[in-house]
């Protein structure tokens, strides 16, 4: 790659940044959630329209990147590389950042089944928390999948979870799921489901009859907090 090529694609990146929708919806993503077409549209005060066409160019430079889930399709920045970028750029030209509301209820907001695994505040936090003492490590290949480290093995292993029986599963071991209140990752494949299953028969967490809300007991609050830095709150 030559320095021309080079300046040339900066100016490409540059020009995409610059117009002032897609700075708009670069920025409202710099909060780590994902958000569909839609919602960008609906903070860049664009059409729909005009906001895939703007999510395309975005795509094509590598600032963002697109996440199925199901039969929604959501956007993120690309890379933490991008977040950098673009907040060295806010810090020339500060502002308010824009604030995510779910509109989700309270209850399944905090905690749900997402099909055989935990969802919500509480399992985002534990995915994040999981993720941050190295006890999962983001496969080499798959970037969405995980594996338990030499760490993990040994934290899941004393806390009386069976490591073993998840690797006989079919299905992948552990992966990251886009929340759909939180728009961040949490913890799902054989090991999500697992460790719901576990949570379950400690009686830290209850499933509700009715719907998908899972209750978060007082033991369950209590062990949750040990490994989180703020206590759970309670609904």
């Amino acid at each position: 790659m030559t320095a021309r090529t080079n300046e040339l694609e900066l100016a490409a990146i540059a020009a995409a940044i610059a117009e002032p929708a897609r700075a708009s919806m670069l920025c409202a993503l710099l909060d780590q959630r994902a958000r569909t077409a839609t919602e960008l549209a609906t903070l860049a005060e664009i059409a729909p329209s005009t906001a895939s066409s703007h999510l395309s160019k975005l795509r094509e430079q590598g600032l963002v990147s697109m996440v199925a889930q199901g039969k929604h399709r959501y956007f993120q920045l690309a890379s933490v590389e991008v977040a950098n970028v673009l907040e060295a750029l806010r810090n020339l030209a500060p502002r308010q950042p824009v604030r995510f509301k779910p509109s989700t209820p309270s209850r399944l907001q905090r905690a749900r089944t997402c099909y055989d695994h935990m969802a919500g505040e509480i399992a985002v936090a534990l995915h994040d928390h999981f993720m941050q003492c190295s006890y999962l490590e983001v496969d080499a290949n798959d970037a969405a999948l995980y594996h338990l480290s030499e760490e993990g093995i040994a934290f899941f292993t004393r806390l009386g979870v069976d490591c073993t029986t998840p690797n006989k599963s079919r299905r992948r071991f552990a992966c990251a799921c886009l929340d759909w209140s939180e728009r961040r990752p949490h913890l799902g494949g054989a090991f999500g489901a697992h460790l719901l299953r576990f949570f379950v028969e400690q009686q830290w967490v209850e499933r509700e009859l009715d719907n998908r809300a899972l209750v978060v007991t007082r033991k369950g609050e209590r062990q949750f907090a040990k490994w989180l830095d703020e206590p759970i709150k309670k609904t």
